[in-house]
């Protein structure tokens, strides 16, 4: 199942910044998380032969050495966490912010699909929270929120949330589903929720010089998760990587803040998205959940 992005509208809480031109990508230093895999892996490569510096995440040291073993230029460094454990993502962020003098790109990328892990049954984070609404969205909701004083030190500088077209309405009396729960709903509605975050936390940076965008970075992609749920790719790769690769770095989008993309197109999301009231609900359940003071 697939909700598709309209494209009639653009999102009311877009804002647009005072022009500050992006550094070329052999100056930054960018944060990848699901980079041992996937879209994040193929992005992190391209990132890195452009000479950027980069930050690799992934939950396993042996896959992460693995992917700093292939990547060109250098030095790259590998931050371990499983986002399954808001514990783990405070300790990846405090590990970060004692070793890095500055960071100019997030790119919040990892996440898991409909069916697996789990086989389309109910599981929750170390936390007790839904799986995916857990990995998808708080973990990056919390690492977001933990770095952004590096960012903005680090202005201009760039977040990318890596999303979905796939969106559904997010019930704020049942969050986590626990009453009917259905896989394709815990992931769309974790997506949701990061285009909702992305729009927030547009208005609450504007004129600080970060910038925060989202995007369904291609249909189908020939991921994981993806030849997992349905057994075969629509787009490539590459397509996923050159749309997320012009949020990261392109100078088209310097100044551009707030807005969702349909690949390279700006696009409408679900219409929770620009309910002020329903953003208001998340945050403030975003915040008790990672025990955030925003």
């Amino acid at each position: 199942m697939r909700v598709e992005a309209s494209r009639r509208a653009r999102p009311s809480a877009r804002v647009v910044l005072a022009c500050r031109r992006v550094k070329p990508l052999s100056e930054q230093v960018i944060l990848v998380t699901g980079a041992t895999d996937g879209l994040g892996r193929a992005l992190a490569s391209e990132l890195a032969g452009a000479g950027a510096t980069l930050l690799i995440h992934g939950r396993s040291d042996e896959r992460g050495q693995d992917v700093l073993g292939g990547l060109p230029g250098g030095p790259q460094r590998f931050y371990r966490a499983d986002f399954a454990s808001l514990d783990e993502v405070r300790s990846m962020a405090g590990e970060l912010l004692e070793r890095e003098q500055r960071l100019d790109a997030l790119v919040n990328n990892a996440g898991i699909g409909t069916t697996v892990p789990g086989g389309g049954v109910r599981q929750e984070s170390r936390d007790g929270y839904e799986l995916r609404f857990a990995v998808n969205y708080l973990s990056h909701y919390l690492l977001t929120r933990q770095l952004t004083p590096l960012l903005v030190r680090s202005a201009p500088a760039r977040i990318v949330n890596v999303s979905s077209a796939g969106q559904m309405r997010i019930d704020f009396s049942d969050p986590m589903l626990e009453h009917g729960y259905d896989g394709v709903r815990a992931y769309c509605q974790s997506k949701l929720a990061q285009v909702m975050f992305t729009f927030d936390l547009a208005e609450e940076l504007e004129g600080r010089g970060v910038s925060v965008n989202c995007l369904h970075p291609a249909t189908y992609m020939p991921t994981k998760m993806v030849l997992a749920a349905r057994g075969s790719a629509v787009s490539t790769l590459e397509e996923g990587v050159g749309a997320t690769l012009r949020l990261v770095a392109g100078e088209s989008l310097d100044g551009i803040t707030g807005r969702y993309f349909d690949g390279r197109e700006e696009a409408a999301p679900d219409p929770q998205a620009n309910d002020r009231h329903a953003r208001a609900l998340l945050r403030e359940l975003s915040n008790r959940l990672t025990d955030s003071g925003h």
